[in-house]
């Protein structure tokens, strides 16, 4: 039986990775310091899994917990492009010196594949859409830089030291579990908390700006499908639904949803967002046979069940 190693497994698409694997009968090892993750979502999976809580920083943790594994799922980071902007250097180390540490890690090991949780805020804010691989990146925040740095190690490490790897550029994902009390939290579970609570979600801008919104099942199927395909070498792939909508299309839904007439506020745009974003899947359907599994009205109506449950 496979182990694997979650970096940050504690976290919102890592603790749904873990879920998945754990399903697949596989043996799971998870390195998560809980300066983001939350211990909460490893609860379920108590005495299944072996939790190393520990920084990607920290060499000695990091080589235990990479010793004898087959597989490196690396999600851990310090999320969040205005958590960077007010803070470039911890993201910084947080994402692409961790990574750097990981894989060379992974190299001393002997771990052969390592797959990526990477961002589509590697692309910036062109104009062009869909946003495909071979656009040049323009990232606009540090967070996007500290992403970009890893897909680039994940490249040297496949070309020069033999490590599988890959970088999955991930458009927006949202789902159950994904923590709405952060300041820096993402649009959807604070748009579906507030909106449940009957408050008016904020929209910071005029509302026209869009994402290519993909429920975490697409993320962890892109996972999984990585963990065995064939010819990885360092490249890095698009994983969304392929279908965008704005702001504004996201709250009517909720509307719809939750049978509600509620309108956003607005405030003025935040530096480091981009306007528009929206994903070619191609290259991800070529290389992994990735395709959207969830789209993206049924992710929503799944996670506004998952938050009516535990919203009060």
């Amino acid at each position: 039986m496979a182990l694997y190693l979650v970096t940050g497994g504690a976290g919102f698409i890592g603790s749904h990775l873990v879920a998945a694997l754990l399903e697949r009968g596989q043996r799971v090892r998870v390195l998560d310091d809980l300066s983001t993750g939350q211990a909460a979502r490893l609860a379920p999976f108590a005495g299944r899994i072996e939790l190393v809580q520990a920084s990607l920083l920290d060499e000695r943790a990091l080589a235990d917990a990479v010793r004898g594994v087959d597989l490196i799922f690396h999600q851990a980071a310090l999320p969040s492009v205005q958590r960077s902007v007010e803070d470039p250097f911890s993201n910084h180390m947080a994402n692409a010196t961790g990574t750097l540490r990981l894989l060379l890690a992974a190299r001393e090991a002997g771990a052969p594949r390592v797959v990526y949780a990477s961002s589509s805020s590697v692309y910036g804010d062109t104009p062009t859409l869909p946003k495909v691989e071979t656009m040049p990146p323009q990232p606009l925040s540090p967070y996007a830089v500290s992403k970009l740095a890893g897909e680039h190690y994940c490249t040297v490490f496949a070309r020069l030291f033999g490590v599988a790897t890959v970088s999955l550029r991930y458009f927006n994902v949202f789902g159950p579990a994904q923590d709405p009390t952060s300041q820096y939290a993402a649009v959807i579970p604070r748009f579906v908390t507030a909106m449940l609570r009957g408050e008016r979600p904020t929209i910071y801008g005029d509302g026209l700006q869009s994402r290519d919104f993909s429920y975490v099942a697409n993320a962890v199927h892109a996972n999984l499908l990585a963990a065995e395909a064939d010819g990885l070498a360092g490249q890095a792939v698009n994983i969304a639904t392929g279908r965008r909508y704005t702001l504004l299309d996201l709250v009517a839904a909720l509307n719809r949803l939750l049978g509600t007439s509620i309108a956003p506020r607005h405030a003025p745009p935040r530096p480091g967002d981009v306007r528009h974003s929206l994903a070619d899947t191609s290259a991800a359907a070529a290389l992994l046979g990735y395709q959207p599994q969830v789209d993206f009205e049924e992710g929503l109506r799944r996670t506004v069940a998952w938050y009516r449950e535990r919203v009060r």
